[in-house]
């Protein structure tokens, strides 16, 4: 029952995080890091990976895949939260200690849906 709670706890978080790339495009283009090209496609592609992440877990014969899909995403837009904490978040004020807190978060996901997603569904 817990694996099914956080499956739709996960799944819901990142298909609702990736529709806000879409309707709040502005917070994810101020976060990416200035050597990116393309913004606003990466800000599309990440926002579509992490609706389609949110949707694959929660089929079970796309579960494995998608977690390892969420897991990479998680590592690749690590730069723009990293960048966001170094530099700070322009257009929105917010005090540095935050944006170094939530650095350690992207971690903690990624082995969240490594243990939800990914190893147990190896374990079958």
């Amino acid at each position: 029952m817990k694996r099914v709670v956080a499956l739709w706890l996960l799944g819901l978080f990142f298909m609702v995080a990736g529709l806000n790339h879409f309707l709040h495009p502005a917070p994810y283009l101020a976060m990416m890091p200035p050597y990116l090209p393309w913004p606003q496609s990466l800000n599309i592609i990440s926002g579509a990976a992490e609706m389609a992440g949110g949707a694959g877990i929660l089929v079970p014969q796309t579960r494995r895949l998608a977690g390892w899909g969420l897991v990479l995403l998680l590592v690749a837009v690590f730069p723009a939260n990293l960048n966001v904490a170094l530099h700070g978040w322009q257009g929105e004020n917010i005090a540095p200690w935050i944006l170094w807190a939530r650095l350690p978060f992207q971690p903690l996901l990624m082995g969240l849906v490594y243990c939800v997603c990914i190893a147990r569904s190896s374990k079958k």
